[in-house]
Order: structure tokens, then sequence, then C-alpha cells
């Protein structure tokens, strides 16, 4: 097999993996990217991070609408944690090109799978009248602190911030499931862009054809994704989310160490 043809297959396959993750988990697409092109195409992780990232600038967007036009995405109560988040990841984002690459890869993956059987064996069950019962001042606190936490591992791990940031909004601030991951994605991809912004003038532009082919099959892959995941009830909904989080972190890491 050439090497064009190569490149295609293994981002396709990337890129696939990460738009069901960003449509139906609101992962971050950094989480698949990221070790298939270190393994497969040899790419720095540092570079790799940064096409993940930015694949999951459009795939974000694309599935926030999606979420959006069936009153899934709460954007004014999210502010407080998209500021946070935004800030902490450029701090994280910094750090991360002091470590070796072997640092950065794989790092997310065990607490991706614990993570994911949480969805499976206990289904988030919060409703929208529980959610906005909770004080708006309690919410902006927790907010706040969840986006500092999520902030410095996207920017740090450049993966993980996806699955973290569903975690602190399902279990922390008290979301029902659509509501949690279109909100999710709505914040990941202003993460996404800050991240792989903040990658690229550290570490210069990456491949340019592995940018493009990502960008494109994780967005076609998302807007799919999204649009299922938008007419699952809530208790499907969690068993896909925990489904999608468990194989995706099992193929990664058979794909470091087998």
């Amino acid at each position: 097999m050439s090497a064009v043809l190569l490149k295609i297959l293994v981002c396709f396959l990337a890129g696939a993996g990460a738009g069901i993750g960003t449509g139906f988990a609101g992962m971050s697409a950094a989480a698949v990217i990221g070790p298939m092109l270190i393994t497969f195409l040899g790419i720095p992780a540092y570079d790799a991070v940064g096409i993940g990232l930015i694949s999951d600038v459009l795939a974000s967007l694309v599935s926030a609408y999606t979420y959006k036009k069936s009153g899934n995405l709460d954007v004014k109560n999210s502010l407080p944690l998209l500021v946070s988040v935004l800030i902490v990841t450029m701090i994280g984002s910094f750090a991360a090109s002091f470590l070796p690459e072997q640092a950065m890869s794989g790092t997310m993956q065990i607490a991706l799978i614990i993570i994911g059987l949480r969805f499976l064996l206990k289904p988030v069950s919060k409703t929208r009248e529980q959610f906005e019962a909770v004080s708006p001042k309690s919410r902006r606190i927790k907010a706040i602190v969840g986006g500092v936490f999520v902030g410095f591992i996207c920017g740090f791990a450049g993966a993980g911030g996806g699955m973290m940031l569903l975690l602190v909004l399902t279990t922390f601030l008290g979301y029902p499931m659509h509501l949690a991951v279109g909100t999710s994605v709505f914040i990941m991809a202003f993460t996404a862009l800050t991240g792989g912004i903040s990658h690229f003038m550290i570490g210069g532009v990456p491949d340019i054809l592995s940018l493009v082919l990502c960008v494109v099959f994780t967005l076609l892959w998302a807007r799919i994704a999204s649009n299922i995941a938008n007419k699952s009830n809530a208790k499907t909904l969690n068993r896909v989310v925990g489904v999608v989080m468990i194989v995706t972190s099992m193929v990664i890491l058979a794909v470091n160490y087998l």
C-alpha cells in the first residue's frame, strides 16, 4: 500500500472513531486521532494532538448545532465553565510542550473505561426540572471549579477533555444526559480551537494532508452520530456513551501496546 493510501485509510478510521465519539458522547477527537496518527503514520505526538484538536472544532460545532435544534444546548449557564476551560487549556497546552512524546500518548484511556462503565452501570437520570432547581450561584461556582479541571486535562493531554467535561456536567453540575452532551460539544469546539492554536504556535504547522483528511472525516461522522443521538432516549444514550467510551479506549490501548 502506498504512503498516500495508507494515510487516507488511517485518517478515515481515526476520523470515523473521533466523529462517532464526538456526536454521541461529546468526546474529544484528539483522544482517538492522536494515538492513531502516532502509531500508524509516525506523526510526532505533539503534532498529532494538534491535528486532533483542530479536527474537533468543526465536528463539535456541527454536533452542537444539531443538539441545539433539538433543544439540548445550554449556552447561558455554561459560560462560566467555558471561560475557565479556555483559560486553563492554554496553560495546560504550554505545560505539555515540555513532556516527552511517550508521556503524552494513551494517558487517559483507563479513565475513559472507568467513566464508560459509570454510564453503563449507573445511567444519568437527572431531569431538567432537577437541574433548574439548583441555585445560579452554586451552579456558577461549580462550573468554574469544573472548568479548571477540564481545561488543564484538555490542554495538557490533548485528549480526555470531552469525557471529563461530560462527567463534570452530569455528575457535578447535574445536567440531564442529552443537555450535557450538547453543552459538552459546544464548549469543546472553543476548547479545541484554543488548544489547537496553542499547539501550532508552539510546535509549528503539522502535516497538511493528514490535517485536512482528519477534519473532513471527523466532521462527516460527527454529523451522522449527533443526528442519531438526538433521536434516542436518555437511557439508550447513556448506554451508547458508555459503549463508545469503553470500545474507543480498548482499541487505543490495543493499538499502543499490542
